[in-house]
């Protein structure tokens, strides 16, 4: 029985056929990827205008469990600047902290308001944060004559009357002004934290900074919230308060009588 032929096409089909599936890779690989880098266009602009004191805010710690809400406020240069400067999310805690002094140095004014986390459950969040705001805008020693705030909500409007307020989606990402601020209130929030994780043991609170995290979450199941939890999350309703975790202490070997000798067991 004669053999069917291995044609030519055969092989050009399935040349065709390879290169057709590698060709949406080298597409992809042509491709340059993008960094989004804070820029000082925003601010530019501002001061073309007379606008002087340009300041940017960002808020820290409103999704936290524990401890306070911070925002940041920072009013920045025109004629200097500090690179490797990003939004605080996209830094680690060591690149945040080697900054910080940096950045401090840098502004020409900065501050960082807190509400507490009675006044978190007291006022609700979104007044303490507009309280937060005051607070940093307040510390800066100066009246802006703008204000560049992260997100959709103008948190700061109410409290600087006769100041010009823009909203920046994703401006801590864009905007020099507000990524600068997101760090300052960032590491500022984190020192806070990392300073009650003693008073707390079990909670990490040097980690996770009193933010959601399964081994934070078997904490409150374990000892309850602690005096700097926020006790309006709906679920901390059924948890009990005032358990903490107590460290062991060193058990004695020996016991010994009033004269500090050792007694003898009966026999």
């Amino acid at each position: 029985m004669p053999c069917r032929p291995f044609g030519a096409s055969v092989l050009f089909a399935a040349m065709a056929r390879t290169a057709t599936a590698r060709k949406p890779r080298a597409a992809r690989a042509s491709v340059p990827s993008r960094r989004i880098v804070p820029s000082l266009s925003l601010e530019r602009s501002l001061w073309a205008e007379g606008r002087q004191f340009v300041a940017g805010v960002d808020e820290v710690g409103r999704g936290s469990w524990a401890g306070p809400l911070t925002v940041g406020a920072a009013v920045l240069p025109p004629d200097r600047r500090v690179y490797r400067v990003r939004d605080s999310k996209a830094l680690t805690e060591a690149e945040r902290e080697r900054l910080f002094d940096r950045l401090a140095a840098w502004c020409v004014a900065w501050a960082v308001g807190h509400a507490s986390q009675e006044e978190c459950d007291g006022l609700g969040m979104s007044v303490a944060q507009k309280v937060a705001a005051q607070r940093a805008l307040d510390g800066l020693g100066l009246e802006p004559d703008a204000v560049l705030v992260d997100g959709r909500w103008d948190f700061v409007g109410q409290a600087r009357e006769g100041s010009l307020v823009k909203r920046l989606v994703k401006g801590d990402a864009t905007c020099l002004s507000i990524a600068t601020a997101s760090i300052l209130a960032k590491v500022s929030r984190d020192r806070i934290m990392r300073a009650e994780a003693p008073n707390f043991p079990g909670f990490d609170f040097d980690r996770n900074k009193g933010y959601p995290c399964p081994r934070h979450k078997m904490a409150l199941k374990a000892w309850g919230p602690t005096s700097i939890h926020r006790r309006s999350w709906v679920f901390m309703d059924h948890l009990p308060w005032g358990v903490h975790p107590v460290e062991p202490e060193q058990a004695e070997l020996f016991f010994g009588d009033d004269d500090g000798e050792v007694a003898e067991e009966d026999p």
